[in-house]
């Protein structure tokens, strides 16, 4: 190597030297700011994480105060709340179990009534005498006391009377007799209950067996009522047999062809509360037309006989006119009767005028 050469490999040598020792200075100058700059930042990530640290303890306080208080109000607020609602429900409850207590004193004595209405209707005598009360306060309310009668002889040979009897206008040749309509009322409670005992349980056999009991009481009802009241022409060619209850006549309405064979074999027309109320009430509407002809009749028949008596008046007059025309000379006696013939013509037409009138 030549001694260029080798003072050229000195000097890059050292300059390359001089160039890392130059280096680590600065490297040494940047790791000592570096240092002392995450030292700083330490310092004030420490001030910082203590002044959010702080300020979160004072919002944390802040907000459990604020929750605290809130609490306080709601469980203030769900206490009165509470007190209130209970009591409310608390005063609902004991009204209602008064209601109920009363409700339930109200059904004891409604059972007691049942029971007694039940022991009551056990009785057939009671019974009847029940069905006869309701058909007198119908009949009472429907037609006037001379409309109908109580305990009626509808057979003159028979000792047997009928409850009630709807009094019917007589024959035009004698019309102060009249003809008796017959109403009997009967109950055969037993039966019906039965029915509907065995309806309740849905049983049908005894169902059946029920209905075809109380068909045949309700036909032997009818045969009694046929034989003991009908005797046309004192009375009526059919009778009324009365059911006091509607649920009973609907039983008995619901037979197919039932009612149609009871009066085709016994004349018995099978009525209950509302149907023989329809049917007093037509004959009440009969009633009337009747006393409207009547009082029509004699309102004309009045009339004639006004006018009947003024005819007698005239005719009485003229006889006495005639006697004296018997005494008068000739002359005389034409011209009076001349006269009077005029008065009967001017009397006649008067009559006919006021006749037309009338009529």
């Amino acid at each position: 190597m030549t001694n260029s050469q080798t003072a050229s490999a000195a000097l890059v040598v050292k300059t390359i030297g001089e160039l890392g020792k130059g280096q680590g200075d600065a490297l040494a100058l940047v790791a000592k700011e570096i240092k002392e700059l995450a030292g700083a930042n330490e310092e004030r990530f420490e001030k910082l994480r203590e002044t959010v640290d702080a300020k979160l303890n004072q919002l944390r306080e802040s907000n459990e105060a604020k929750l605290e208080e809130m609490r306080r109000t709601v469980d203030e607020k769900l206490h009165d709340t509470l007190e209130k609602r209970l009591g409310e429900s608390f005063k609902l409850v004991s009204d209602q179990l008064e209601a109920v207590q009363s409700g339930l004193g109200e059904m004891r004595s409604l059972a007691t009534g049942v029971g007694d209405l039940k022991k009551v209707l056990s009785n057939v005598k009671t019974r009847g005498i029940l069905g006869e009360v309701q058909l007198g306060a119908i009949l009472e309310e429907m037609l006037t006391v001379n409309q109908y009668g109580t305990n009626v002889r509808t057979k003159p040979d028979s000792g047997e009377n009928v409850e009630f009897a709807v009094r019917l206008p007589g024959s035009d040749v004698d019309t102060d007799k009249c003809v008796w309509l017959p109403i009997d009322s009967k109950f055969p409670q037993e039966d019906y209950v039965r029915l509907v005992d065995a309806a309740d349980a849905g049983d049908a056999e005894a169902v059946k067996e029920a209905t075809q009991s109380l068909i045949r009481s309700v036909k032997k009802c009818a045969k009694d009522i046929s034989e003991k009241y009908i005797s046309p022409p004192d009375t009526t060619d059919f009778a009324i047999m009365f059911l006091p209850t509607e649920g009973l006549y609907a039983e008995v309405l619901r037979q197919p062809g039932f009612l149609d064979e009871l009066m085709r074999t016994h004349r018995i027309v099978v009525a209950g509360p509302t149907t023989l109320a329809a049917i007093l009430s037509s004959l009440r509407m009969g009633f009337r037309t009747l006393a409207i002809e009547k009082r029509s009749s004699e309102r004309q028949l009045a009339t004639a006989s006004k006018t009947v008596e003024a005819t007698g008046v005239r005719t009485r007059a003229i006889e006495r006119k005639l006697r004296g025309v018997e005494e008068l000379p000739d002359s005389q006696s034409e011209a009076i009767l001349a006269l009077s013939a005029v008065a009967v013509e001017d009397a006649e037409i008067v009559d006919d005028e006021a006749v037309g009138d009338e009529d």
